[in-house]
């Protein structure tokens, strides 16, 4: 199926990136002990979260909502968005046109 887009995949992707770091636990994807996530220095955080981005948008394309830590990451084709929430709150919207 994959995730329809017709903004720049690296622009959604760095918009999405932000959003998962914004969830805080979302290294829990990658199973990562929050130790570990502690250890690194930021510039890491910031590289693992941008692969988290990309493993995510690959994912939606076949499962359209995420549990990503605490968070949920949700693909709504019919409004052309992806949805990041915590705690129930919405936290960004990625648009993809």
């Amino acid at each position: 199926m994959g995730v329809k887009h017709a903004r720049e995949y690296s622009d959604i992707l760095g918009e999405l990136a932000e959003a998962m770091h914004s969830i805080g636990d979302g290294y829990l994807f990658f199973e990562m002990e929050t130790a570990d996530w502690e250890e690194l220095e930021e510039a890491q955080r910031v590289e693992l979260m941008e692969a988290l981005a990309d493993d995510v948008f690959y994912a939606l394309g076949e499962e359209p909502v995420l549990h990503v830590g605490g968070g949920i990451v949700a693909y709504r084709p019919k409004h052309h968005i992806i949805e990041v929430s915590v705690d129930q709150k919405e936290v960004r919207i990625i648009r993809l046109i």
